[in-house]
């Protein structure tokens, strides 16, 4: 089926669509690198007090097994795992944060969509999206990826979705499925990460909140 699919779109569009397919996966890829690299190291950084590359080593076996599964929920036992016995995060809070991020938490799948769905406005003749359709794709994909289960392509399915908000073609992402392997296996390792991140800044502010409640009880039974 994708093969035919990428048949019909170099006999519509040229050979020049694979370059177009280049540039849309390196855009993909330098979003969410740009996320996984930058973004999330500075709040584990100056939110949850952790050192990022310690805490990326900490959590590699589990990134790995994101990457070659793309799978969120397949890693999630081993996310469990890395996170409490090589990052030191307690049980009580893994436990709830990561079963949790791994169902609503999908911020790589949710940047791949918004990407996805303009270059497939970007393909389409006579679409030319306002800013406030743009926003609306932004804000359709992010409430869309929460809803994502965490499974191959399931990133496709959902896109659906946001095509038809704003009135593009949903066959169009046929494209899409061709690179789309690739692309899935870096989106579902940010995925990871960013659960993983917020396992650690949820942890810190969960032993703050406890050394609290441990200080007033000893001032109340002074």
């Amino acid at each position: 089926g994708v093969l035919c699919l990428m048949f019909y779109a170099s006999a519509t569009q040229g050979l020049s669509i694979f370059g177009q397919l280049g540039m849309y996966m390196l855009t993909v890829a330098c979003a969410l690198s740009i996320h996984a690299i930058v973004t999330l190291p500075l709040i584990l950084r100056f939110v949850a007090n952790q050192n990022p590359w310690r805490f990326a080593k900490a959590m590699s076996p589990a990134l790995l097994t994101a990457f070659s599964s793309a799978s969120s929920n397949a890693t999630l036992p081993l996310t469990l795992t890395s996170v409490e016995r090589r990052a030191g995060v307690s049980n009580r809070v893994s436990s709830f944060v990561l079963p949790l991020g791994a169902t609503v938490n999908m911020d790589g799948t949710a940047l791949y969509e918004v990407v996805a769905v303009l270059f497939i406005a970007n393909l389409t003749p006579g679409v030319d999206l306002t800013i406030t359709q743009q926003i609306i794709v932004a804000l359709t994909a992010l409430l869309a990826s929460i809803g994502a289960a965490g499974i191959p392509h399931a990133g496709l399915v959902m896109m659906v979705i946001i095509l038809q908000a704003v009135g593009l073609p949903t066959e169009a992402q046929g494209l899409n499925i061709a690179v789309d392997r690739i692309l899935d296996m870096a989106r579902t390792c940010v995925n990871v990460w960013s659960d993983s991140c917020g396992c650690a800044v949820i942890a810190r502010f969960e032993v703050r909140s406890n050394a609290s409640l441990r200080s007033v009880s000893r001032v109340g039974d002074s």
